[in-house]
């Protein structure tokens, strides 16, 4: 799938070419201070503390776990490999979620540790020789796992006229929101350096471990009576006591396996503009009308009255818009259906998320904390990502003067739990993947479902956006 310059796939369709590679990892001595970093007061962050128990728990059921974020680019010519090596450091040395590792006994026993000093963080380089795609895959998927102060690797493949800088980071200490950003500051800063000039200043980066101390001291005041733990409350039970899960049958997920991705066009430049001036028409922005046709689709699948569904959001403060790390929060959307038209959904969906958003700052675990009788998901649940590639931070990422690089954006493939649709908006097109289990009975589902949420999207730019729901989902 590409948005605009940038692929979106998993690792299986990553194919640079080959090349000789370079890698950057941490000395012998940085690895020592890491070893021996004092531990920290500062608690995990929820997401992070979900992330080391997925993926303790399914190794110690054997399975493997979906964890790595791997970002590419490609740049002109010869790597400067003194150059990037101060780049990587900057990098590592300038964001506070690089300072940690966490020891995991169990949700209850984490304990962080933390690097005092940035500078003892040194990061040097390593060849590799020529690799082969294959080898390369490999190279990245063995990125240590999340247990490991070094969870993050970055380097380069040296092509004949162009090298492909690669970033393979857990997301212990990324989230969706900074992928594109991190290859801004690296490419950016080592421009600069490359073309013979100064260290380029950037905005401050602002402080993972603050909004750790923020959301423990936030989601502790929190008790059954606070309204956002009554309302998470109250979507779980209209879901059977939990978070809802995809309308068709995804197969045996608890089988060991890898994630495949499936990318649609859902509209060409023409039928976008006119499906945004029907969310226009409803008094709903483009959002709106998203969710309203998962909604449709959910109810030309299933039946069902009343949508349920995952949107992520980014929690970080105003001052943390540059910060590394894992800010994500989830808004539960709830959408009536049935004898509607598509105006009437947008307009409910659009509600929905407005009046939930504030619930991204509850996760779901403080509230299983609260309400012990509620149930967290057996392997996952299906998150909907919209993302516009018109609105920051992704519009800066392809407006930059490195927009003419090739960017690719990729996940390691590995054990899917969640089933992940993502609805992006580019200038000429708008598209849909989704990630899902690889087994024949999620492709047979997801296929369908594609097929059904683009004769929604279909229908709607083509005019049928004030007609019933009957109408726009035959």
């Amino acid at each position: 799938m590409f948005i605009g310059p940038v692929g979106v796939g998993t690792i299986d369709q990553l194919e640079p070419g080959p090349g000789s590679v370079v890698s950057w990892h941490p000395s012998p001595a940085a690895r020592a201070k890491a070893q021996h970093a004092p531990i920290s007061a500062v608690p995990a962050g929820y997401m992070q503390a979900g992330h080391l128990r997925g993926f303790s728990e399914d190794a110690a059921r054997g399975l493997d776990y979906s964890r790595l974020f791997i970002v590419t680019a490609d740049v002109a010519g010869r790597a400067d490999i003194r150059a990037m090596s101060y780049v990587i450091n900057a990098h590592l040395r300038r964001h506070d979620t690089y300072r940690s590792w966490f020891e995991y006994t169990d949700a209850e026993h984490i304990v962080r540790r933390t690097i005092e000093d940035p500078a003892d963080i040194e990061f040097v380089p390593t060849e590799h020789g020529e690799m082969t795609p294959a080898q390369l895959r490999d190279h990245l998927l063995a990125t240590p796992d999340p247990l490991q102060w070094d969870c993050f690797t970055f380097g380069i493949i040296q092509h004949a006229d162009r090298f492909t800088f690669y970033v393979s980071i857990d997301h212990l200490h990324m989230d969706t929101q900074f992928m594109g950003l991190v290859l801004m500051e690296i490419l950016m800063m080592y421009d600069a350096l490359a073309a013979g000039g100064a260290p380029i200043t950037l905005p401050s980066p602002g402080s993972f471990d603050d909004y750790c101390i923020r959301q423990r001291r936030y989601t502790a005041a929190l008790t059954l009576e606070s309204p956002p733990v009554r309302a998470w409350i109250q979507f779980a039970e209209d879901n059977n006591g939990t978070l809802p899960d995809f309308p068709l049958p995804l197969g045996d997920r608890s089988v060991p396996g890898a994630s495949s991705l499936l990318a649609v066009p859902l509209m060409d430049e023409q039928q976008t503009a006119r499906f945004e001036s029907a969310c226009i028409e409803a008094g709903t922005r483009f959002i709106g009308g998203v969710f309203a046709c998962a909604a449709l689709a959910d109810h030309a699948l299933t039946g069902a009255d009343t949508y349920y569904g995952l949107a992520p959001s980014d929690t970080r403060a105003p001052t943390e818009r540059v910060t590394l790390g894992w800010f994500t929060g989830l808004i539960p959307i709830t959408v009536p259906v049935a004898t509607r038209s598509f105006g009437d959904v947008a307009r409910a969906a659009q509600a929905s998320f407005d009046s939930a958003a504030d619930l991204a700052n509850v996760p779901f675990d403080r509230v299983l904390e609260l309400a012990p009788w509620l149930s967290r998901p057996r392997r996952g649940y299906p998150l909907l990502n919209f993302l516009d590639a018109g609105l920051p931070p992704l519009s800066a990422f392809l407006t930059t003067e490195l927009g003419g690089l090739n960017f690719g954006l990729y996940g390691d493939g590995r054990l899917s739990d969640p089933l992940i649709t993502w609805v992006v908006r580019h200038e000429k097109t708008t598209m849909m993947a989704v990630m899902f289990p690889n087994n024949p009975i999620a492709r047979e589902s997801v296929a369908r479902y594609a097929e059904t949420i683009k004769s929604v999207y279909v229908r709607v730019a083509d005019g049928y956006g004030a007609v019933p729901v009957s109408n726009v989902c035959r």
